[in-house]
Protein backbone atom coordinates (compact mmCIF):
# COMPACT_ATOMS: atom_id res chain seq x y z
CA UNK A 1 0.00 0.00 0.00
CA UNK A 2 1.24 3.59 -0.73
CA UNK A 3 2.26 5.53 2.47
CA UNK A 4 -0.17 8.52 2.85
CA UNK A 5 1.13 11.51 4.74
CA UNK A 6 -0.68 13.79 7.42
CA UNK A 7 -0.50 16.52 5.07
CA UNK A 8 -1.56 14.06 1.97
CA UNK A 9 -4.47 13.10 3.62
CA UNK A 10 -5.59 16.41 4.63
CA UNK A 11 -5.77 17.23 0.86
CA UNK A 12 -7.39 15.01 -0.41
CA UNK A 13 -11.05 15.77 -0.83
CA UNK A 14 -14.20 14.59 0.85
CA UNK A 15 -14.84 12.04 -1.93
CA UNK A 16 -11.94 9.94 -1.52
CA UNK A 17 -13.07 8.68 1.80
CA UNK A 18 -15.41 6.03 2.36
CA UNK A 19 -16.37 6.28 6.22
CA UNK A 20 -17.55 9.11 8.30
CA UNK A 21 -15.34 11.43 9.69
CA UNK A 22 -12.83 11.65 6.42
CA UNK A 23 -12.13 8.25 7.75
CA UNK A 24 -11.11 5.31 5.12
CA UNK A 25 -9.84 6.91 2.63
CA UNK A 26 -9.77 5.17 -0.66
CA UNK A 27 -7.83 7.52 -3.26
CA UNK A 28 -6.09 4.15 -4.71
CA UNK A 29 -6.86 0.36 -4.81
CA UNK A 30 -4.74 -0.59 -2.29
CA UNK A 31 -6.49 1.83 0.36
CA UNK A 32 -9.90 0.97 -1.07
CA UNK A 33 -8.76 -2.92 -0.70
CA UNK A 34 -7.82 -1.98 3.10
CA UNK A 35 -10.77 -0.17 3.51
CA UNK A 36 -13.12 -3.42 3.01
CA UNK A 37 -10.69 -5.02 5.55
CA UNK A 38 -10.96 -2.66 8.11
CA UNK A 39 -14.62 -2.30 7.97
CA UNK A 40 -15.22 -6.05 7.70
CA UNK A 41 -13.00 -6.53 11.42
CA UNK A 42 -14.74 -3.55 12.77
CA UNK A 43 -18.29 -5.30 12.30
CA UNK A 44 -17.14 -8.29 13.48
CA UNK A 45 -15.64 -6.36 16.38
CA UNK A 46 -18.76 -4.97 17.65
CA UNK A 47 -17.72 -1.38 16.47
CA UNK A 48 -19.35 -0.56 13.29
CA UNK A 49 -23.16 -1.83 11.81
CA UNK A 50 -23.40 -3.75 8.21
CA UNK A 51 -25.07 -0.89 6.51
CA UNK A 52 -22.10 1.40 7.47
CA UNK A 53 -19.61 -1.60 5.96
CA UNK A 54 -22.11 -2.01 2.92
CA UNK A 55 -21.54 1.97 2.21
CA UNK A 56 -17.80 1.41 2.79
CA UNK A 57 -17.83 -1.67 0.40
CA UNK A 58 -19.28 0.33 -2.47
CA UNK A 59 -17.33 2.88 -2.46
CA UNK A 60 -14.31 1.02 -1.90
CA UNK A 61 -15.73 -0.85 -5.06
CA UNK A 62 -16.03 2.39 -7.30
CA UNK A 63 -12.46 2.66 -6.77
CA UNK A 64 -11.70 -1.13 -6.93
CA UNK A 65 -13.14 -1.18 -10.49
CA UNK A 66 -11.79 2.40 -12.01
CA UNK A 67 -9.90 1.56 -15.14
Amino acid sequence: MSKLSSKGRDSLPAKNFAGPGRSYPVEDAAHARNAKARASQAVKAGRMSKAEESKIDAKADKELHKK
